[in-house]
């Protein structure tokens, strides 16, 4: 898929998965866009502390180890 520079994105899904989604979304009272950019970050925010911990998980068991 191609990815250009502006800061849109231009994604094709099911008309029926569409229809649900602004439905879901809009009972919440927000727009796709809030949606979106909050699940983004989310997602991101979660993907930056699962390396973390995968990171710290490793550091600590090579520090064990040279402890041995």
């Amino acid at each position: 898929m191609a990815r250009g520079q502006s800061g849109r994105i231009v994604l094709e899904v099911n008309p029926e998965l569409k229809n649900e989604l602004y439905s879901a979304i809009s009972k919440k009272g927000i727009t796709l866009k809030d949606w979106f950019i909050d699940t983004a970050e989310q997602y991101i925010k979660y993907q930056v502390a699962e390396k973390q911990l995968t990171f710290d998980f490793l550091s600590s068991s090579t520090k064990d180890d040279d402890n041995k």
